[in-house]
């Protein structure tokens, strides 16, 4: 079974190109900052199990930082293993070494392996399940340990998991005298799945599929949800809940509010959501693909589609961002996005759209239908690679679609909670295994082309070895060449995804009259690739276009963009800029130009787009005659257009790298 995390080394990115620039800054740049963080900040040393002042600080409750620091290590280690084994360093290695030995030797006698509770006191563990991360701490543990033995070909950190997979089997699951619990923080799924996968580990499958189906029970524990026996176990008052949680008596911040089969929209906190989600296509995946059946297939396929079509209809920013409320990180209602905090909202966290990608790649082994790869090339391009600046040692957490004077258009260059730097770090660091899936048996092949750049992938079929190459300038142009290698006995089918966005519309060469398109993939057949081992694709779409948000939503704004990427304006690029764009508009038919353009002190190349705007005056009739107070509104107009001005846009990716006072936007006033 096939997972971006092992097949990404199949993949080469041998060409320049965007997602390759990227790359190689974070395999040189931010793996080293990142480092140098995790030993600033105490995490480097917290698998020593060295007490440290910050373990006595509990002012936030009910998870102080430390309490996830075991998942920020195991990340960075994960990601640092994918950029190892494409260009070596003696540092990150000498410290991948030194932390995994660490690991080994933080584990309990009994399989327990988490620093937070053994420093502070294990009388406190599978207390509160809920809210104090030990499932999630241990699936990120899980994830660095494939990673590590993928690299470096031992079982040092795949032991030490899987002695703390089978203790936690010993007191969660099914059985009467067992903890009927599930993470309050979803990721622990995926990556048991990913441990039965490359092992074969039955307590992992087992405890994955208990994770899955006993979530959002109502009669769980002693007939209550689990999560309200285990309040009742530690004297909680209902009403004693963090921040998050807006009600006292609801689970859907931690999608525990219904069973998953019976959940309508996608709710609560953004990133558990995605990461529960992909843990449940992952299940389905591995009976797709024949690994092991799953009697509930159907209907769990079911309420993914359901949910899927939920967030992307109703609940996702056109920067392929999800979350629009800061509380709890996460959902709203249906078609609230606001831009900005100063209009109520838009939290958009890195990781959550990083969910996305996962989750999205999952479906596509489930059912090959373009409009997940197209919302993975979205997020791709857009919400996460803006969590990333330039120079790879600067990041955003939170990527709003508009700056305001409380929170402006920045980057830091780490944060107290730091889960979404080494997320980044972990998703380019096995990028190619999601441009594509591949296989085949017999005298059979196939590729599945979802993302386009310049990149090759080498893979067997029986005893014989497929090479296909694509050579392109995406995401500026939409011409892609491909080279064929493969045996002439063996029949190889090439499927291109054609995106939404382009309209269906694009040029294949040579030329194929019979080729269909099915589910948003041209499928070249035999016949055509061996006839035709060099072929080329020219898609459409790349004149700036203008779209919007639904009309529910009431942003009645225009937003700029140009292939699949996103637009915005910065105060850089457009200096008379005084109030974040609030008040600027502009025209469906206006004229828009491209210019190429480079950032000089880094070599970056891009399209700028230019147009014209207007800004627009509030005449505020009341104030002007000296009465405040009088009425909520007016009869009479109040809005007059009384400057033109010449407006740039660069890719949303961009913002925040080239200086400025912070004032960005992505979708401006519809005139």
């Amino acid at each position: 079974m096939s997972h971006p995390q092992t097949l990404f080394p199949q993949t080469s990115f041998h060409g320049p190109s965007l997602l390759q620039s990227r790359r190689t800054t974070i395999a040189r740049s931010t793996v080293k900052a990142q480092l140098q963080k995790l030993k600033d900040t105490g995490r480097y040393q917290c698998f020593s199990l060295k007490h440290q002042p910050i373990y006595d600080d509990r002012s936030r409750w009910p998870c102080p930082a430390p309490m996830y620091w075991d998942s920020d290590v195991a990340k960075w280690i994960e990601g640092a293993c994918y950029l190892l084994a494409e260009e070596y360093d003696a540092e990150v290695d000498a410290a991948v070494r030194e932390i995994a030995d660490m690991i080994k030797g933080a584990q309990q006698e009994d399989g327990y392996l988490n620093t937070w509770f053994t420093i502070t006191g294990l009388e406190n563990r599978w207390t509160n399940i809920r809210d104090q991360h030990e499932l999630y701490n241990a699936g990120h543990l899980i994830e660095a340990a494939l990673a590590h033995s993928n690299y470096y070909k031992n079982n040092l950190l795949i032991e030490t998991l899987e002695k703390y997979v089978k203790y936690i089997s010993t007191v969660i699951g099914p059985g009467p005298d067992k903890k009927h619990a599930y993470p309050g923080h979803p990721e622990t799924e995926l990556a048991l799945l990913r441990l039965y996968t490359a092992t074969g580990n039955k307590d992992a499958y087992e405890l994955a599929k208990f994770f899955v189906e006993e979530r959002g029970n109502p009669t769980g524990q002693e007939g209550l949800p689990y999560y309200d026996w285990e309040r009742q176990q530690r004297g909680d008052s209902p009403w004693k809940r963090s921040d998050s949680y807006q009600m006292h008596d609801s689970n859907w911040y931690n999608q525990a509010h219904a069973p998953i089969l019976e959940q309508k929209s996608v709710e609560g906190h953004a990133v558990r959501a995605m990461y529960l989600l992909t843990g449940v296509a992952d299940l389905l995946c591995l009976d797709e693909l024949g690994v092991k059946s799953y009697k509930h297939k159907s209907e769990y396929f079911e309420a993914l589609s359901r949910l899927w079509n939920n967030m992307v209809d109703k609940k996702m920013y056109l920067t392929g961002g999800i979350g629009s409320m800061w509380q709890w990180e996460g959902f709203g209602i249906d078609y609230f996005l606001p831009q900005g905090s100063d209009e109520g909202g838009c939290y958009n966290e890195t990781c959550a759209s990083i969910g996305v990608i996962m989750l999205a790649e999952r479906l596509l082994h489930l059912d090959l239908n373009s409009k997940y790869a197209d919302v993975m090339e979205l997020c791709l391009y857009n919400a996460v690679m803006t969590g990333l600046s330039l120079d790879g040692t600067a990041f955003t957490y939170v990527n709003q679609l508009a700056s305001s004077e409380a929170d402006r258009n920045r980057r830091e260059d780490w944060f107290d909670t730091s889960c979404c730097p080494p997320n980044v770090m972990r998703l380019f660091g096995c990028l190619g295994g999601y441009l594509w899936d591949y296989g085949g048996s017999g005298k059979d092949a196939y590729v599945n082309v979802h993302l386009y750049t310049t990149a090759k992938v080498t893979f067997q079929v029986e005893d014989q070895q497929i090479v296909l190459e694509q050579k392109s300038n995406w995401p500026w142009e939409g011409n892609i060449l491909f080279q064929l290698q493969a045996p002439s006995s063996t029949n190889v089918t090439i499927r291109l995804r054609i995106p939404a966005w382009a309209r269906r519309k694009f040029t294949l060469t040579p030329s194929h009259r019979p080729a269909k398109v099915e589910k948003g993939y041209l499928v070249l057949p035999p016949a055509y690739t061996s006839a035709n081992r060099a072929f080329s694709i020219q898609i459409d779409g790349f004149k700036p276009r203008f779209i919007s948000p639904h009309p529910y939503t009431n942003q009645n704004t225009l937003t700029l963009v140009r292939g699949p990427l996103i637009y915005c304006v910065e105060d850089v690029d457009n200096a008379w800029e005084q109030d974040h764009f609030r008040n600027v508009g502009i025209k469906s038919d206006s004229e828009v130009t491209e210019i190429d353009q480079e950032i000089d002190q880094m070599g970056e190349r891009y399209i700028a787009l230019r147009s014209v705007g207007w800004i627009r005056k509030i005449d505020d009739r009341a104030e002007s005659e000296g009465e405040s107070g009088v009425e909520p509104g007016s009869s009479l107009p109040q809005t007059v257009l009384v400057e033109q001005k010449e407006l740039t846009f660069v890719p949303y990716y961009l913002r925040a790298n080239r200086g400025g006072k912070g004032h960005m936007r992505v979708g401006l006033l519809r005139l």
